[in-house]
C-alpha cells in the first residue's frame, strides 16, 4: 500500500507530499489542474522511463519519492530478501532521482537499484490502470497465475511444478549417461586389456630386484668364479692359504700357553678367527661350486624382466604401483558397469513420472477450464454493469503445441492461458494490450480486479480514465465497483463524477494555481465544508450555489459511512 508520496520540480510541481489511506482515495479537480502530472510521478516509482523534460523549466534536477507497505505482500518481501533489502516497520522507501543531463539514480531504502529490479518490484505493488506501459493484467504470462489463484489451483500447480522439475533433472541425468555411453565402450575395452595384461603377468613384489640380481650373477658368471677362485687359494688350508697360517699360529701359540697360562684368552681369539676363516673357506668352496651357466634360464630371466619394464613404462613406475593401478582399473570397471544398472534405473524411473506429470497436466487442464467458464462469466457479469453489456470475456485455456503437434510441457503445465475480449457485437476477440480505449480498458480492467480482488495479491490499483464516456446508472456502478474493490485493495483514482468522488475515503483536491508569475500544481486534502464544495463543483461547476450545495449533501449523506 502507497502510504506517502512526494514529488519535487516535475512538471509543474515545486514540491508537494501526498498522503494516502487505505480504501478509497480519489483525486479530483478541475480540467487541466494537473491530476495527470501525478500519475505520471508514480508512473516514476512504478519503474516506467523517465523523461528529462519532465523537469520542472529552471531546474537541474527532478525526484519522486514514496513510502509503501509491503508486509502483506509475499512475493515483494522475497525480491527484497533476494536484493538484501530489509522493511523497515513493513514499509520501504523508494526514491528516484532524474537530472538534466540524462543521469538518474534509483534507491530501495539506502540501496541502489536498477530500472528493471523497481520495474519488478513496482509490479507486485501497483497497478496502474489507463496507460497500457504498466498494467500486470496486460502481461499475458500474469493470466495463467490469476487463474491459478482465482480458481484455487496453486497448490496443484505447485504439486505439478515439484514432479515436472524432478522430471528434468532425471532426463538431464539420462542423457548425460548417453552421451558419455560411446567413451564409455571405449574405456571399458581400455580398462579390460589393462586388468587382463597385469593380471596375466602375476607380478610379485620384489620381483624385479631378484631377477636382476640373478641375471648380473648369470651375465658375468666367468668373472664371479675366477674371483671367487683367488679368494679360496689365498685363504684355503689345503693350498697354502692363510688358514694354513693361522692354523701353525695355534699350535704355537698352544705351546706358548704351557709356559704362560694368562695367555688363555689370546689363544680363545686366535682359535675364533681360525674356526671363522674355516667357515668362510667353505662357504666360497660351495658358492663357487653351485656357480653355473645356463644360457637358457638367463633368457627366461632376460623376458621376464622385459614384461616387467614395458608394464612399467606403460603403467607405473613400480611393480607395487602396478598392481595397485590394476586393482584401480578393476574399481573404475565395477563404477562403469554399474552405470548400466543405474542407466535402465533411471530409463523406468523417467517413464513413471512422465506418467505422473502426463496425468498431473491433464487434472490441472480440466481445472483450470473449469474455473476459466465461471471466470469468464463473471466478468462478463461485472462488464454489463460497468456500461459495456455487449462485451464478451473469455479466459482462454488450449495446449501449447510444436509445429509438430506434439504437446509443450512446461513447469506451469501444458497449457497456455490468455485473457481475451470483444468490447462489440461481431468483432473477433483480442487481446487485453489490444483494447485502445484508455477508459474502456480501464473498465475491463475494474471488471477483472473486482472478480479476481481476493486472487490478484497487487495491493494498490491506480485508475486515471475510469470514468471517461459514462455517467447516469453507469457511473454509480463504476463507483459501487471501486467502493467494493478498496474493502481488500487501496484505490487511486482520477474522476470527475461527484458520483464517484462522494464514496471517497480519502479525497484529495488537485488544483493549478499562479506564484510568483509561474503555474505550479498544488493538492490539499479536503473534509468537511470543502469536500463539500469540491462535490458541488462536480456537480454543477458552481461550489457556492445552494442547489449543488443540496445536491453535494444528498451524496455525501448517501454515500457517507
Amino acid at each position: 500500500m502507497l502510504e506517502e508520496l512526494v514529488v519535487h520540480n516535475y512538471a509543474l510541481i515545486d514540491e508537494l507530499n501526498l498522503q494516502f489511506t487505505r480504501g478509497l482515495n480519489i483525486l479530483t479537480g478541475e480540467t487541466g489542474a494537473g491530476k495527470s502530472i501525478l500519475i505520471g510521478a508514480l508512473g516514476l516509482l512504478a519503474g516506467l522511463k523517465a523523461d528529462v523534460d519532465s523537469i520542472r523549466s529552471g531546474r537541474d534536477e527532478l525526484m519522486v519519492s514514496g513510502i509503501v507497505n509491503v508486509q502483506r505482500i509475499p512475493e515483494a518481501l522475497s525480491l527484497l530478501k533476494e536484493h538484501g533489502i530489509e522493511p523497515e516497520g513493513g514499509s520501504i522507501i523508494i526514491r528516484r532521482a532524474v537530472k538534466k543531463n540524462g543521469r538518474s539514480s534509483i534507491f530501495i531504502q539506502s540501496l541502489p537499484v536498477t530500472q528493471k529490479v523497481l520495474r519488478e518490484l513496482s509490479r507486485l505493488l501497483f497497478d496502474l490502470h489507463g496507460q497500457h506501459e504498466h498494467q500486470s493484467l496486460l502481461e499475458v504470462e500474469n493470466h495463467r497465475k490469476l487463474l491459478d489463484r482465482y480458481g484455487g489451483l496453486e497448490a496443484a500447480a505447485s504439486s505439478f511444478q515439484s514432479s515436472y522439475t524432478g522430471l528434468i533433472r532425471l532426463r538431464e541425468r539420462y542423457s548425460t549417461l548417453l552421451a558419455n555411453e560411446k567413451e564409455q565402450l571405449r574405456e571399458i575395452d581400455l580398462l579390460k586389456f589393462s586388468i587382463k595384461e597385469i593380471g596375466e603377468a602375476s607380478l610379485k613384489i620384489g620381483e624385479e630386484e631378484e631377477l636382476e640380481k640373478e641375471q648380473r650373477i648369470m651375465v658375468n658368471h666367468e668373472k664371479l668364479f675366477r674371483s671367487l677362485e683367488e679368494v679360496y687359494i689365498s685363504i684355503s688350508e689345503n693350498r697354502g692359504g692363510t688358514a694354513a697360517d693361522l692354523n701353525r699360529a695355534r699350535q704355537a701359540l698352544s705351546e706358548a700357553l704351557e709356559i704362560d697360562k694368562g695367555l688363555e684368552g689370546r689363544q680363545k681369539q686366535l682359535d675364533n678367527i681360525y674356526y671363522e676363516l674355516e667357515d668362510l673357506t667353505e662357504g666360497i668352496r660351495s658358492y663357487r661350486a653351485g656357480i653355473e651357466f645356463d644360457p637358457r634360464r638367463l633368457e627366461v630371466v632376460e623376458e621376464r624382466l622385459a614384461v616387467i619394464k614395458r608394464l612399467q613404462k606403460k603403467y607405473a613406475p613400480g611393480i607395487e604401483e602396478i598392481l595397485r593401478h590394476g586393482r584401480l582399473c578393476e574399481e573404475k570397471l565395477e563404477r562403469i558397469e554399474n552405470r548400466e544398472e543405474e542407466k535402465a534405473s533411471l530409463a523406468k524411473a523417467v517413464a513413471e513420472i512422465e506418467i505422473e506429470v502426463k496425468q498431473k497436466a491433464k487434472e490441472l487442464s480440466a481445472s483450470r477450464k473449469s474455473a476459466a467458464a465461471v471466470l469468464q462469466g463473471k466478468v462478463e457479469e461485472e462488464l454489463q454493469q460497468l456500461g459495456m453489456p455487449k462485451a464478451h470475456f473469455k479466459v482462454e485455456v488450449h495446449e501449447r503445441r510444436n509445429k509438430e503437434g506434439k504437446l509443450i510441457y512446461t513447469q506451469t503445465g501444458k497449457d497456455h492461458v490468455e485473457f481475451l475480449i470483444t468490447p462489440n457485437p461481431g468483432e473477433p476477440f483480442k487481446k487485453l494490450v489490444q483494447i485502445a480505449s484508455g477508459g474502456e480498458i480501464s473498465r475491463v480492467m475494474l471488471a477483472i480486479k473486482s472478480v479476481l480482488a481476493e486472487s490478484d495479491h497487487v495491493s494498490s490499483l491506480i485508475f486515471d480514465e475510469v470514468d471517461a464516456g459514462i455517467g447516469g446508472e453507469i457511473a454509480l456502478s463504476v463507483g459501487r465497483h471501486l467502493k467494493g474493490l478498496s474493502a481488500s485493495k487501496q484505490i487511486l483514482c482520477i474522476t470527475h463524477l461527484a458520483t464517484i468522488a462522494a464514496q471517497a475515503d480519502n479525497h484529495i483536491k488537485v488544483e493549478k494555481i499562479l506564484h510568483s508569475g509561474r503555474a505550479i500544481v498544488c493538492v490539499e486534502g479536503v473534509k468537511g465544508e470543502s469536500r463539500r464544495e469540491e462535490i458541488a463543483r462536480m456537480l454543477a461547476g458552481d461550489k457556492s450555489g445552494e442547489t449543488s450545495l443540496r445536491h453535494a449533501d444528498e451524496l455525501l449523506r448517501k454515500y457517507s459511512l
